[in-house]
């Protein structure tokens, strides 16, 4: 009996530690090396460049060394055969089914818990939170599943932004190009011939691809996630000072969340929906129920307007409602409410904010109801995630949220705000 139950204790310490072990660290530094878009996108292939001792790891290797030549003759074969075929030169660049499964296999075979991959691993993919999805599985999984992700989110690019294919809201996010113009093939001569030279030489298998996926990002201008960056010593530079000084215990509410609301008309910077809601957040404010208020929105509505939704909120709390710039935070990149309430709470997180204190929304009536219904189950179909959890109802335009770890995972479906 005695036996039983220290094996009982010792299963339970273990899955503690384990957890323990598996958990997102708030002190975590999130590595960029020197593009942004490929670190908020494809963080663990960002990890595999920075850190030198695991990049020479699979340099080292011959099989991946293979993949990754095999991939560049493939791009020169493109250059001498397409000729007007797109998707001739898309295909050469998108990572196949075989070449993904083949690196994760290896990846496999390569890792041990006390190797460069290993240690990536535990000092950076599971502290980061950014595969957080996947905590739950042993190191090994974690890594290969990381790939896979990364790998997919590739593709994705490179199919909506090369190829045409429908983006997860074609309104807002299509391809800048006519795909059916009769030249449209050809057109993709250069940008093949830029990865290709980009790329010439190299051993690691998945530089060509990842070269040619940020490529048709920047060539369709939807580097939007980028905007702003690092936000802590720019647009929030002011508000991430003061977090350090706050008393936390003063307030009810860690911050007040407005969720964007984008203007029909290109020439109008902010909605008359962002101004009610600046103002509806102002008033909560001035009440003393949080230090400060989150402004949430990036540039959406309509088709590629030129304003960005927090920016013009900001500019509306400071000059028009008295807010003080040091309690205003810019979340510039969200699209929808999903990640409104997504990037809320990453942002929380890593500026350090409690995250077991509940926050606040403020909104207008329509969607507040919807932000406490049926919003977590349209998280859940689309970011495969709940970022929050619903708590209580303080009027028909206030609720409150608590904040979720989930909220960190990275979602390569959606290059401008991963």
């Amino acid at each position: 009996m005695v036996k039983a139950l220290l094996t009982t204790a010792m299963l339970i310490m273990a899955c503690y530690l384990f957890a323990q072990q598996s958990a997102p660290d708030g002190h975590y530094k999130l590595v960029t090396g020197n593009n942004i878009i490929q670190a908020k996108n494809y963080y663990l292939l960002t990890l595999l460049q920075q850190d030198a001792a695991t990049k020479k790891l699979l340099e080292s290797d011959t099989a991946l060394a293979n993949i990754a030549q095999r991939k560049l003759g493939g791009l020169e074969h493109a250059l001498k055969t397409c000729a007007n075929n797109a998707p001739c030169y898309t295909e050469s660049m998108k990572l196949t089914e075989q070449e993904i499964q083949a690196v994760s296999a290896r990846l496999l075979v390569l890792y041990a818990d006390n190797n460069a991959l290993g240690k990536l691993v535990k000092q950076h993919l599971i502290p980061s939170g950014t595969y957080i999805l996947f905590h739950q599985e042993r190191p090994a999984e974690l890594l290969r599943k990381a790939w896979e992700q990364d790998a997919m989110g590739i593709n994705f690019a490179i199919g909506v932004y090369a190829e045409g294919r429908k983006p997860n809201y074609p309104l807002i996010d299509s391809i800048s190009f006519n795909v059916h113009h009769p030249r449209y093939g050809s057109m993709l001569y250069s940008p093949t011939y830029v990865v290709l030279q980009e790329c010439a030489g190299t051993r690691l298998f998945f530089l060509p691809s990842l070269r040619a996926s940020l490529q048709f990002i920047e060539l369709n201008e939807r580097d939007q996630a980028a905007d702003y960056e690092p936000m802590e010593i720019t647009v929030n530079k002011a508000a991430c000072d003061r977090i350090k000084m706050i008393k936390w215990t003063s307030y009810k509410y860690s911050v007040i969340l407005v969720p964007g609301a984008g203007p029909d008309d290109p020439a109008v910077p902010l909605s008359a929906g962002g101004m009610l809601r600046c103002r509806l957040a102002a008033i909560q404010y001035h009440k003393g129920l949080a230090p400060f208020i989150m402004v949430s929105g990036g540039k959406v509505h309509p088709y590629k307007t030129k304003y960005n939704e927090a920016e013009e909120m900001k500019r509306f709390l400071i000059q028009k409602l008295q807010v003080p710039e040091n309690a205003i935070i810019m979340e510039p990149h969200a699209r929808h409410t999903t990640t409104n309430m997504r990037n809320a709470v990453r942002l929380m997180f890593r500026y350090g904010m409690p995250m077991d204190k509940p926050g606040l929304t403020s909104t207008e009536k329509g969607q507040s109801m919807w932000i406490t219904s049926t919003l977590v189950e349209r998280c859940k179909r689309e970011l495969d995630e709940v970022p929050y959890k619903p708590g209580v109802r303080l009027s028909e335009t206030e609720a409150e949220f608590y904040p979720l770890t989930d909220a960190l995972h990275i979602d390569p479906t959606e290059p401008m705000d991963p």
